[in-house]
């Protein structure tokens, strides 16, 4: 996904080491699959940023990826209104939020269609490595 989506190519036992700190440890977030006949075809992980104006979670899409021949057939969609359910369901989820490259239209134009809507926020980092 890093390589499709930014040209990024990240260190494979660094990431393997990333994703089992997850399943290892639920409060740092939890995996979604989308499968078809035992086959992957879209996943997505959440992450959970306490918000002290709303007294609730927000909930954080990240690592979306979509296999390519089950792109624009509502796979995604599938996926995002589950967990906007359980989100809901909680009671202490507040919203879902997620960053999009700044040039990735396509995935835009889908998160638009969901109801998601861009915020007045700008995001800044400092990278550490």
């Amino acid at each position: 996904m890093a390589l499709e989506t930014e040209a990024l190519v990240l260190p494979r036992e660094r990431v393997l080491r990333g994703v089992q700190r997850v399943f290892s440890d639920p409060g740092r977030g939890r995996y979604y699959v989308a499968q078809q006949n035992s086959q992957v075809l879209a996943c997505l992980l959440i992450t959970f940023e306490w918000s002290d104006w709303r007294d609730a979670w927000y909930w954080w899409i990240q690592s979306v990826y979509v296999a390519p021949h089950a792109r624009r057939v509502g796979v995604f969609r599938t996926l995002y209104e589950y967990i906007q359910i359980r989100a809901r369901e909680t009671g202490k989820a507040c919203g879902l939020r997620l960053y999009v490259e700044r040039g990735n239209s396509r995935a835009q134009s889908t998160y638009s269609q969901l109801g998601m809507h861009e915020t007045h926020y700008c995001l800044y980092e400092e990278s550490f490595e």
